[in-house]
This record gives C-alpha cells, structure tokens and sequence, in this order.
C-alpha cells in the first residue's frame, strides 16, 4: 500500500481555471517521486490537495494528514526565534514535552549540518542554512510524507545542490516518501527514484521515468552518461508537455 495516493484528482478553481486533471499515481515509503512541468500546471495545487489545504474538485486522496511534513517555497522561519527554538516549533504546537523536543531539535539540526548555528536568528543565516532549518524543522516529527514546493529555487546552483545533496542524505536516513516540486530536471533526476511529467494546464502525467541509481547516491552522478541520457528524455517530454 502506497503511503500516499492520488485517486483520479481533478481541481476547477470557483474561477474557472481547470488546474488539474484526473491525475493518479502513489508514493510509498522509500519512493522518492519528483514532478516536473510547466509553470503554472498545478504542480504546487497537488501538494496543497495532499495536505488538505485545498479541495479537489473530483477524485480523493489516501494520506494520514498528521504524518505529513511540508517544506515550502520559501524557509518560512519566524526572525523572532533563534534557530533552535524555529526548529522546536512544531513539537512545541504538537505538546511535545521541553526536554524531548530540544532533544528531537538537536537531533534534526545535527542531520541538516546546522551545529554551532542553533542560537543563531533567521536574519543572520544565508539562504540556504535558512532552508536547512526549514528541513530540520520539518524532521522533528518524523513525518512518513514530506512534500517539497520547490524548496531551493531561489538559492544559487552551488547551494542548490549541496542542498540536494543534505536532501538525499535525509531522505537515506528516515525512509520516508517523498513528493518534491521543481523546475530543475537534474534535480530532479539527481533526487529520485520516479520522475512525473505534468502537461501544461489543466495538469495531467503525459510521462513517467523510472531513475536507475540506486542509494546512496555520489554528487559525481551527475557527471554519469546515463544520468545524462535520462535528463535529456525528460526535456524532451516536457517540450512535448509544454504544447
């Protein structure tokens, strides 16, 4: 049983804008499935109908919504929190007593590489350590789904994959299923174990790719012929996706 399962969804804002259509497919514990496509086909609309923060039109979905982490566009830190204390928030809303979340938060800033930054504010850390907060934020309750709404588009590319890197090492390390959003086909490739093609809107999967690298998975991959060859396939179906 996938952990999480899309069934048929179809989304018709009161607008009118048709932004997905009959989409299916699942992710299970250990999957890691990325989508790509173009702006503006619903991709971020599925995960916020995955989170139940938005109602499909059509269709259903299969997820316990109290194991879901999302990680969003932006870091989304509060300036007023050192970092610690952002990366306890969500233990802190869920009850979680002081002593287990501080350890819970320690536990989950020592995965995302963020030791000796715990009292450090969001204003003093860079794009990307803000992300990696966000992530280790995120890990405190262990969630078996994280959703990704492109979390690293607006960090520079050496960030980018460095944070794609912490990435993969998290997802090795806690096994859940994983759902990400981007615009960026090696990272895509460079993440997953199934890459999504959405077609312009209204959002349906035109193409799916199984990646052929196993865990763990080295940065030098990139440079391989194969992962070469597979990112060339997807762009050729996201041209045809794009029409």
């Amino acid at each position: 049983m996938a952990t999480l399962t899309f069934s048929n969804i179809s989304m018709r804002f009161p607008d009118g804008t048709e932004a997905l259509s009959d989409v299916s497919f699942g992710v299970s514990r250990g999957e890691f499935v990325t989508i790509v496509g173009p702006s503006g086909c619903g991709k971020s609309t599925l995960l916020k109908i995955a989170a139940g923060l938005l109602d499909a039109t059509a269709g259903s979905v299969d997820v316990d919504r109290n194991g879901i982490g999302y990680v969003f566009q932006d870091a989304t830190l509060m300036p007023w929190r050192t970092v610690r204390r952002n990366v306890e928030l969500l233990a802190e809303l869920h009850g979680v007593d002081k002593d287990e979340r501080q350890r819970l938060a320690s536990e989950a800033i020592d995965l995302v590489g963020l030791s000796g930054f715990e009292n450090h504010y969001p204003k003093s850390l860079s794009g990307g350590m803000k992300m990696r907060a966000s992530l280790a934020r995120t890990l405190t309750m262990k969630p078996p789904v994280f959703l990704f709404d492109e979390p690293f588009g607006a960090v520079d590319e050496i960030t980018r994959e460095r944070l794609n890197e912490e990435t993969l090492r998290l997802f090795e390390a806690e096994k859940f299923a994983g759902l990400f959003i981007t615009h960026s086909i090696s990272e895509a490739v460079f993440l997953s174990t199934k890459v999504y093609v959405m077609s312009a809107r209204p959002g349906r999967l035109v193409a799916s790719f199984d990646v052929p690298f196993g865990y763990p998975r080295s940065p030098e991959i990139r440079f391989d012929p194969r992962f070469a060859e597979l990112s060339g396939e997807i762009s050729h179906a996201l041209r045809g996706a794009h029409s």
